[in-house]
């Protein structure tokens, strides 16, 4: 995470509340038929040549014509997808609405409510709920202006609902404290991408293993790399849309991948991610394959998926910040218990001292050292100044509640003097 470390022209000009001009969506070649043909016989088998025919007329041939259909030029109506969080907090659910102009801004937008019997979210006697729009992208699925919505969720009477993360988290960004310290997010959410009918990595033998780790890291090579065109995809459909990613990777277990989102300011890394999540959902949806945030989706000598946290603040980024990335981990490691409770459920499968992690019982801190719970990099120690890594959210953690915890803890919270001291002694931290 290197390459993040200041917020991009992109955050600048807050291009995720515009809409851009009609730009085509990303769309694949669609073929209407495959045609197997017999080519002669051998010994007890037979040999097929596979054709591919795109026929102009086929049912499948027009229906691609009709997704790709750019209404711009007829109607100033666009189409709104609507995205929310459900009742299991981690599950992306959406709907569409027309909207009878562009717009830039979600204040401009109407609310809008769905059925929260149906989301595990409110009783089937009381289930309306209000979502409320608060960020918008670009949609690289219907191009034109059409656009996503990040919306939260209340009661009909205004109280956020319990899922409702996001409520919380603007009221720590926007306390005085925090803003004044511009906190800037630099997020590396990692994924696993399963066979659908089997639940099983992609690119692993089904019901068994492949080679041990260590080929596959930023590999090449169809033995190496298993779903690199999703991820391919993914990136640049997040460009199209205004995400500030910066970056993707393959991982070290074989079929699961890393993109980076960042650096974000506030509240805007966490809406970017759920939206990122949104489309890669999306394309594995259209792809067939099914996207797991399991933190640990296969048991044994096999890494884990995070979602570490690069964090700082105004004053870690100036000169004598590093004393002040200290004081922060002082306060991190004196509320281990209760950012470990936040960071996502299944993490104790994943932090476990091995594959990269830090026991989850136990806080620790290092440079350079991928194995503490929080890592400070090299070039920051060597300047004295630049930002924290934080390794222990897991990768189904939502980032409504890291971020704003990781602002609350070093910017809000306060510890007693004497409970500073004594953390200072056991991390041999001189602050």
């Amino acid at each position: 995470m290197a390459h993040i470390l200041a917020p991009s022209a992109q955050w600048q000009m807050r291009l995720s509340n515009k809409v851009a001009a009609p730009v085509n969506p990303m769309t694949g070649k669609m073929w209407s038929s495959l045609v197997m043909k017999k080519k002669g016989t051998t010994k007890g088998a037979s040999k097929f040549r596979v054709f591919a025919i795109k026929a102009e007329n086929s049912t499948i041939n027009r229906l691609d014509n009709l997704l790709n259909l750019d209404i711009t030029p007829f109607t100033d109506k666009i189409i709104a997808e609507y995205i929310w969080i459900g009742g299991s907090g981690i599950d992306l659910r959406s709907k569409a609405r027309t909207i009878e102009k562009p717009v830039e801004h979600p204040s401009e937008l109407p609310k809008w409510n769905y059925d929260g019997s149906s989301t595990g979210q409110a009783p089937g006697e009381d289930s309306e709920v209000i979502i409320y729009p608060q960020a918008i992208f670009k949609d690289p699925f219907r191009g034109g202006n059409n656009i996503l919505v990040i919306c939260d969720a209340y009661t009909p009477a205004g109280e956020p609902i319990p899922t409702n993360k996001r409520y919380r988290a603007a009221q720590i960004f926007s306390d005085p404290k925090v803003t004044a310290e511009v906190p800037w997010y630099g997020i590396e959410q990692e994924y696993t991408l399963l066979q659908q009918n089997v639940k099983w990595p992609l690119g692993w033998p089904v019901g068994g293993y492949p080679g041990p780790q260590g080929p596959y890291y930023c590999g090449a090579g169809a033995d190496k790399s298993f779903g690199r065109d999703i991820s391919d995809a993914h990136y640049k459909a997040c460009l199209y849309a205004g995400i500030n990613v910066s970056g993707t990777n393959g991982e070290v277990m074989p079929g699961q991948w890393e993109y980076q989102v960042g650096p974000s300011v506030g509240i805007d890394a966490a809406d970017h991610i759920w939206c990122s999540r949104y489309i890669l959902e999306r394309i594995t949806e259209q792809a067939g394959v099914v996207l797991s945030l399991d933190p640990k989706p296969i048991e044994g000598d096999w890494n884990g998926a995070g979602c570490h946290t690069n964090y700082s603040t105004k004053s870690m980024r100036e000169d004598g910040g590093f004393e002040v990335i200290k004081k922060a981990i002082l306060n991190l490691s004196l509320r281990h218990k209760d950012h470990i409770s936040a960071y996502g459920e299944g993490n104790e499968r994943r932090l476990t001292g091995k594959h990269e992690t830090a026991s989850i019982d136990q806080f620790s801190w290092g440079v350079a050292n991928r194995g503490a719970s929080i890592r400070v990099g090299r070039d920051t120690e060597k300047k004295g100044k630049g930002y924290l890594e934080d390794r222990r959210p897991a990768s189904n953690m939502d980032p409504y509640i890291v971020t704003s915890l990781l602002a609350e803890t070093t910017l809000l919270w306060q510890p007693t003097l004497e409970a500073e001291a004594l953390a200072a002694q056991k991390l041999a931290l001189k602050v």
